[in-house]
């Protein structure tokens, strides 16, 4: 995960690779849940999408939530159709690695999401995330309804509050309408499942983010 090349600038649209038409094949069920990976996924349940780091250990934090139903790694919020991990990692996507949550909002509310979410990245890194160095690193929360679109903008100004009183620096989580979702490639998919002692480098700030009653 380690790529000293990867750019700290989003790409201009005219620079950015093209990609193609042909989506990524990945396993049918979820390595870890048995779940599908893909739709159509059972009428109540919700989705969710967040960009928080390298996305192994991403996923790893969510698939251990009690009603999360599936979840699955992928490209979001770029220019490039379908891109691969190599063009990614290019810097000329301007893609951030993402988690996309299928999720049962009668077991779990997208609060606790949200709260995970914050809680296990440092958010006020810009386009990095410890040692990882792109904007494929990027914070981000990418929101499928507008009822979620408050609920992140209210908890992102809330940890803002607790990261500025703690001694943090600015906040740069980017809130935005779900972008088209890529699949990564079968090999990213609930990596750290299939390889228990791979490379993890996410780590929170200690601070706790505040829920609303």
């Amino acid at each position: 995960m380690f790529f000293s090349s990867i750019k700290t600038k989003m790409p201009a649209p005219d620079a950015a690779l093209p990609g193609r038409d042909q989506e990524m094949e990945v396993p049918t069920a979820h390595f870890v849940l048995g779940t599908p990976l893909k739709g159509p996924f059972p009428a109540h349940l919700e989705q969710a999408m967040f960009g928080l780091g390298c996305f192994w250990g991403a996923e790893k934090q969510f698939w251990k939530i009690k009603g999360v139903y599936t979840t699955a790694v992928g490209y979001a919020a770029g220019l490039t159709r379908n891109p691969t991990y190599r063009e990614v990692c290019s810097g000329r996507t301007g893609h951030n690695e993402v988690v996309f949550v299928v999720f049962d909002p009668k077991v779990v509310t997208y609060e606790t999401l949200v709260k995970v979410f914050f809680e296990s990245h440092d958010p006020t890194q810009g386009m990095k995330q410890g040692n990882d160095v792109g904007t494929q690193y990027r914070s981000g929360i990418y929101v499928f309804s507008p009822a979620n679109q408050a609920v992140a903008a209210s908890m992102r100004a809330a940890y803002h509050g607790a990261l500025e009183a703690a001694g943090r620096g600015e906040i740069t989580t980017e809130v935005l309408d779900a972008p088209p979702f890529y699949y990564a490639e079968d090999y990213h998919q609930q990596y750290l499942a299939k390889n228990p002692d791979g490379y993890c480098g996410l780590g929170g700030t200690g601070v706790s983010c505040p829920v609303r009653p």
